[in-house]
This record gives structure tokens, C-alpha cells and sequence, in this order.
């Protein structure tokens, strides 16, 4: 059954949790990605993130379509240190976009592959996800 939010036919949320696994072992090639892996998942899942936080997933996501992983080193970082309970609010509210339900030409479902998110053309493949998210922004 397809995903009612990103039209991806796989188990989103679990396939979430797999991939947040891999992240914070702070290996190559999920751990650098790690920011932008979360923000196209939330963009593509869009009850899971507030209003509030979609203008910092969505700055993340389009500077590393514009610019690469070296774009957004910064970005994610202070979203990450302002994801704790003691810096709420650190971080200015970016411009929102609207929020958008699938189906996403490139979902969690597609990085996954079988499941393990091999790490063998993960980057290409997140790559994809992130202009697929910003192109289904841009196209509604």
C-alpha cells in the first residue's frame, strides 16, 4: 500500500528509523547526510514536522541541491544544536513553504533500495530524493 503522504509504496516510518540508525553512527556515507536525509523525510512526511521547522528543512534541502554537502555543514549543524530542549527557538524561522503530499518522483522507498540503504551510490540516491523534493515544491 502506497504511503499517503509521499505516494512511496513502502514502510516509511520504519525505513525512517533504518536510515536515522545508520546516521548517527556517524559513518560514511549516512552520517554527513544526516541533516538532509531528515529534511526531505519531513518535507515528504509533512504531519510529522510544524509549520515552524519547514522553513529550516526546506533551507537545508535546497542548499544542498544548490551547493553540495559543504553548503549545509553549518545549517545542520546549529538546526542540530537547536534541537535541544535548552535552545529552542535558537534559530530564526525561514521563509515556510506550503506543505505538499505525494507522490514524490524519489522517496525514502527509492533510497532504501532493499531496505538497507547500501552505501554504494546512497549520496547519488539522497541527491535525487532532495530535487525531487524541491521539484514537487516547485511544481505545486
Amino acid at each position: 500500500m502506497a504511503c499517503a503522504e509521499c505516494g512511496g509504496a513502502g514502510p516509511c516510518e520504519e525505513l525512517f528509523h533504518i536510515v536515522l540508525a545508520l546516521d548517527h553512527s556517524r559513518q560514511e556515507p549516512w552520517g554527513p547526510l544526516h541533516g538532509v536525509t531528515v529534511a526531505c523525510f519531513l518535507l515528504q512526511h509533512p504531519s510529522r514536522l510544524p509549520a515552524p521547522d519547514r522553513g529550516r528543512a526546506w533551507a537545508i534541502v535546497r542548499g544542498f541541491v544548490d551547493g553540495g554537502l559543504a553548503a549545509v555543514a553549518d545549517l545542520t549543524d546549529a538546526v542540530r544544536r537547536a534541537n535541544s530542549h535548552r535552545a529552542r527557538g535558537a534559530l530564526p524561522i525561514l521563509d515556510v513553504p506550503p506543505s505538499v503530499s505525494g507522490p514524490f518522483e524519489v522517496t525514502i522507498v527509492d533510497v532504501a533500495q532493499d531496505g538497507t540503504f547500501p552505501a554504494a551510490g546512497f549520496a547519488a540516491r539522497v541527491r535525487a530524493w532532495a530535487q525531487a523534493t524541491l521539484d514537487a515544491h516547485s511544481l505545486r
